[in-house]
């Protein structure tokens, strides 16, 4: 008799792992009827085991919900059964857990992997630019200052390389490993390329390694019952491989990197020729650069770790701030339609993997970071809207009755009511080739980088 589908873990938001328990679904779900005046034990118990078999329609075992995923299935099933009380009171008691996370200020994450000092300096940037909530950016577009707020916002994300760039060069004697990493479509491109410019100015010379060489062949990657492959994870790559390749490279030997085929899914080995010059600093552009088997032979003395995140502090219509990951899901959904031949609707299906891996791999890895930027630029939800609008419209109601596909219905639901009161700007002719958001909609002078 085949093994009945379940939950096994949750992914906590430090990336930590625990087991999982609908008994903690149904408490929550009664503390929530609770504060509605209504408590009700047996209907906590009823919604939970909803909740459950919506969870393992989508995330049994291999996968793996995040908390997040959890609270979201919560709040959709309470919605779907018409307990509109009981749910409004579980969204603010999961917003005032929120708040209170977010009071815990330091300089770098300690509990939730949320630079809490650095998100606030974002807030008050914003506020200063009146471009923190729906209604202030839609009055920027209505009173024709649209240009005015993307010179601004460029010129803030500019600043911080070039303080970083800085720091490196304090560090100059020391530093032979530049470490740009952070989630999917977090802008690492952009931002290696750019720092590269800040340090040439220096006169010290960038030389980067092109990591996704170093993937397995696509065949060794598991699929799921959609025959989606999962190949988020560090484990996708070579880890040993690259880290001998570096421990060589800045011992001054020549190695020669793999060369992967992205078509057929398949690599080689020993193909291109790769050494360093005295003064030469090497770069890491990688989702899983501060993951610690892929430069456990470098000294942490020759490595500046450098950390990148859509922090973006951004009220919605309805009041709550915007999810980062739903500014990276919307900059690649639009970036793999245009440059990688997915269409968006693959694109959202696929993202329950990226934040999986997220949440295990690359976010727990931020404290150990010697620099974070911030990359989430306000202005490019109204372009993003521009050109994703009516496919997410239609995703929403496709995956609506798709139990196996609840994940992607939320995520679809949740950016389309961000996007729709959003004023829709179509003219990008104000954004200049060398900004971020170029990375993502095209006409990018790093493209070939």
């Amino acid at each position: 008799m085949p093994q009945a589908k379940r939950i096994g873990i949750v992914i906590k938001r430090d990336g930590t792992v625990v087991d999982y328990s609908r008994e903690r679904i149904a408490t929550a779900i009664y503390k929530a009827t609770v504060s509605a005046d209504a408590p009700n034990r047996r209907l906590a118990d009823r919604m939970a085991a909803q909740v459950e078999r919506a969870l393992i329609a989508t995330y049994a075992l291999p996968a793996s919900p995040s908390v997040e995923d959890v609270q979201d299935v919560v709040e959709r099933i309470l919605m779907s059964a018409k307990h509109i009380a009981i749910a409004k009171r579980y969204i603010i008691y999961r917003h005032e857990r929120a708040m209170i996370r977010a009071t815990r200020a330091s300089a770098f994450e300690v509990t939730d992997n949320v630079p809490y000092r650095k998100i606030y300096d974002v807030l008050r940037w914003n506020m200063d630019h009146n471009c923190d909530s729906v209604d202030g950016l839609n009055r920027i577009i209505r009173a024709g200052d649209f240009p005015a707020l993307v010179h601004a916002a460029d010129q803030r994300y500019n600043d911080e390389l070039k303080l970083a760039a800085q720091l490196i060069a304090e560090r100059e004697e020391a530093v032979r490993l530049i470490i740009v990493a952070g989630p999917s479509s977090s802008g690492k491109t952009t931002t290696a390329s750019k720092l590269e410019e800040n340090l040439a100015k220096q006169k010290r010379r960038l030389k980067t390694i092109n990591i996704d060489h170093y993937f397995f062949d696509l065949t060794t990657h598991p699929r799921d019952e959609f025959g989606d492959y999962d190949y988020e994870t560090p484990q996708a790559l070579d880890l040993a491989l690259i880290d001998q390749h570096l421990k060589q490279l800045l011992a001054g030997h020549e190695v020669r990197t793999p060369h992967y085929d992205f078509q057929t899914g398949c690599r080689t080995l020993n193909v291109h020729p790769m050494h360093l010059k005295d003064n030469d600093i090497l770069v890491i552009d990688s989702l899983h650069g501060l993951h610690d088997d892929m430069t456990s032979q470098v000294p942490d003395s020759m490595k500046f770790k450098l950390y990148i995140e859509t922090l973006s502090q951004f009220r919605s219509a309805n009041g709550p701030f915007m999810r980062w990951a739903d500014t990276r899901l919307l900059r690649r959904m639009n970036r793999d339609k245009h440059f990688r031949n997915l269409s968006p609707l693959e694109t959202l299906r696929h993202w329950h993997y990226v934040r999986r891996s997220e949440l295990s791999y690359i976010i727990p890895f931020l404290r150990h970071a010697d620099f974070i930027v911030n990359s989430a630029l306000p202005y490019e939800l109204p372009i993003l809207r521009a050109h994703l609008f009516r496919m997410i419209s239609a995703a929403r109601r496709m995956h609506a009755d798709d139990p196996h596909r609840l994940d992607a219905h939320i995520r679809a639901n949740r950016i389309y009511e961000l996007l729709q009161p959003i004023r829709m700007v179509t003219d990008e002719t104000c954004i200049p080739d060398d900004s971020l958001l170029r990375e993502f909609i095209g006409g990018s002078r790093y493209a070939g980088h």
